[in-house]
């Protein structure tokens, strides 16, 4: 559902979303669609690591600003920084929503929200559907 108007530099035809995504993926990335609650993989997932667009592997999320907002969905306090994510005003099903979208393929990852915890008081509300979890290497040093 990425806004025609802007480019993203990941860009792929319709049928390349379609081989490299499942069907489930391919909805919520490319079609905004929401995943049900409680049903995702990573809602109730408290692993060390990082969450990666399911799109184009950008890192979006780290575990440690995840918590349980009791939504269903994964929730994060803040992403990894500002410029991995694209917000857009999104008015659809009667409702004045802020989108988030990756802001290097445009893949609908879910909505933001005014109620998280602090520091920074939102709450990002994403489909595991957008994303991929990647666990920490011990060893790695980082």
């Amino acid at each position: 559902m990425s806004d025609d108007s802007k480019t993203y530099p990941v860009q792929k035809t319709d049928a390349e979303w379609r081989e490299q995504l499942d069907p489930m993926q391919y909805q919520v990335a490319r079609h905004a669609a929401t995943e049900r609650a409680f049903t995702g993989k990573y809602w109730d997932h408290f692993q060390n690591g990082h969450y990666n667009c399911i799109g184009c592997g950008t890192p979006l999320f780290e575990s440690d600003t995840k918590f349980d907002a009791g939504c269903g969905w994964p929730s994060y306090w803040a992403p990894v920084n500002s410029e991995v994510i694209e917000r857009v005003v999104d008015r659809s099903h009667g409702m004045v929503r802020i989108e988030v979208r990756c802001n290097k393929c445009g893949s609908h990852l879910g909505h933001v929200f005014p109620d998280g915890p602090e520091p920074t008081g939102e709450r990002y509300c994403i489909n595991s559907a957008a994303i991929d979890f990647v666990k920490d290497n011990p060893g790695s040093g980082s």
